[in-house]
């Protein structure tokens, strides 16, 4: 009997155990075979198949998807049926069914369970829909996933929302951090979040990227910087004063910040720190704030800061005990910082700073 034929009959049988022999040869015949098919071969298919399938047992069903998976044929109505059905059905479409459409895969995203979202992350054929979409309804294990399949289509809006959601979410940090093509002012944004090897992991993109990559991100940088600052403190505009009276009269130096803070002049130390090194007040205060030595150490690196003002600092704003044991760490740590990808990470930094400097003049 050709196929055609068996296509017919299973169209027409009543019998469920005859139908589910039917549909095993049929499948077999349409979808293990190098046979080649007409459309109206694969759409008889498709229309009799896809329609008769939901009232199958799960492992006919099972059998069957893993069929549709590995087939060329243009059979989307069967495809479709079978990813929204239950997970262990839907599975092998989700993953490799090239019979799925983008919108196929969007819809499934938005309908089914983590689980359905988890099989489409291990797509070869992501586009930029899809990966929004797993972003806006998945959870961290599915974004990982997501970000782990390097040849997945991420728009940079969406790279900014995962980042954002990576400031709180350890298990999206390292996915992000070591995806190929993150941009880098997007990895600049994480930095202060990660650990310390992911951040020199992060150093080590900013030293391999070339001058012309660092450029296109500054430019993008400046034209997405949308920062919130917080209230300044009470004393904000007097110890500015101070600070500006410093800058005229040439006294202030990295080795001037020592004595602002031991004077209590908490907030004049702050300003003149940002000042120093060049970025906002909002984020030195935050990082200081923090206790955040790896980022203390990425801007007085990249301000050429003197390794002994760097240590001072550091025990002053750490406090404890520790002594000369725990300067010579803070020390080693700081030469281990290379100069180089220190200023081109903070050069994102700056662009906040200025965006921060021109909405505060207009």
């Amino acid at each position: 009997m050709n196929s055609f034929a068996m296509l017919v009959d299973l169209a027409k049988e009543k019998s469920s155990d005859k139908r589910r022999e039917l549909l095993r040869q049929v499948t077999d015949s349409f979808l293990t075979t190098s046979e080649p098919r007409t459309d109206r071969e694969a759409e008889l298919f498709d229309e009799i198949v896809g329609a008769l399938a939901a009232d199958m047992e799960t492992q006919v069903r099972v059998d069957l998807a893993k069929k549709v998976a590995a087939s060329k044929l243009s059979i989307r109505r069967t495809a479709r049926r079978l990813a929204n059905d239950e997970i262990q059905v839907a599975r092998p479409v989700l993953e490799s069914s090239r019979a799925l459409t983008q919108a196929d895969l969007v819809e499934v995203v938005r309908a089914q369970s983590q689980e359905h979202m988890m099989a489409v992350t291990r797509r070869d054929d992501i586009g930029e829909q899809v990966s929004s979409a797993l972003v806006a309804k998945g959870s961290d294990p599915v974004v990982a996933s997501l970000l782990n399949n390097q040849t997945a289509k991420i728009s940079r809006e969406t790279y900014e929302r995962v980042a954002e959601r990576a400031q709180s979410s350890v298990a999206l940090q390292s996915p992000l951090v070591r995806r190929q093509s993150v941009p880098l002012d997007v990895l600049n944004a994480v930095y202060a979040r990660v650990s310390a090897d992911l951040r020199k992991e992060i150093l080590s993109k900013f030293q391999g990227a070339s001058e012309a990559q660092i450029e296109a991100a500054l430019q993008t940088a400046k034209d997405h910087v949308a920062e919130s600052y917080g209230a300044l403190p009470r004393d904000y505009q007097l110890a500015k004063e101070h600070v500006d009276d410093m800058v005229k009269r040439n006294a202030l130096q990295p080795t001037s910040l020592e004595a602002l803070l031991r004077s209590n002049n908490r907030t004049g130390f702050l300003i003149a720190f940002a000042r120093l090194v060049g970025v906002d007040f909002e984020p030195a205060t935050r990082h200081w704030d923090a206790k955040d030595v790896d980022a203390v150490a990425l801007l007085c690196r990249a301000a050429n800061f003197p390794r002994p003002v760097f240590v001072t600092l550091c025990m002053m704003m750490l406090g404890g005990s520790g002594g000369l044991q725990k300067a010579e760490a803070h020390g080693r740590m700081f030469d281990q910082v290379p100069v180089e990808s220190a200023q081109r990470a903070v050069r994102f930094w700056k662009v906040r700073a200025a965006n921060g400097a021109s909405q505060a003049a207009a």
